[in-house]
């Protein structure tokens, strides 16, 4: 009978905490786009047709822009670790730019929700940069 206190704690795969970086991130858009409903006028906007996302192409956009992080999920796991470690730095340095740049242009007392999870989801592509940047080369 084994009586230790200690944990068995084994190296994660670069590629593995890359993969779940881009989950968490995209797990956190989703909540800001859901918990952003529940902002007054905001449902309303949406029927009318007056909110942001108020053509079929910036509907594309924004559609094809919120894949990416989604795609990554898989993409870390399979491709190869030169250009997965380029991927990952470009894209995690846009969205950290991105979030950013929302926090910023969103503070207000309704928007709190927003700002706290803009600034998490930078937090986390920051540490996707980190991680590609610091992959161990051969």
């Amino acid at each position: 009978m084994n009586n230790s206190t200690q944990f068995e704690d084994i190296k994660v795969n670069v590629k593995v905490i890359l993969s779940g970086l881009w989950a968490a991130v995209t797990l956190c858009y989703l909540y800001g786009d859901y918990f952003e409903l529940y902002v007054p006028d905001k449902a309303k906007g949406l029927v009318e047709g007056t909110n942001l996302l108020d053509t079929p192409l910036k509907l594309f956009m924004a559609a094809f822009l919120l894949s990416l992080p989604a795609v990554m999920v898989f993409l870390s796991l399979i491709l190869k670790p030169r250009i997965n470690r380029i991927l990952n730095i470009v894209l995690g340095i846009f969205f950290t730019a991105v979030m950013l740049l929302i926090a910023v242009t969103s503070l207000s007392l309704w928007r709190a929700f927003y700002v706290f999870l803009a600034l998490l989801e930078s937090l986390i592509t920051m540490l996707i940069v980190w991680y590609a940047w610091k992959w161990k080369r051969l």
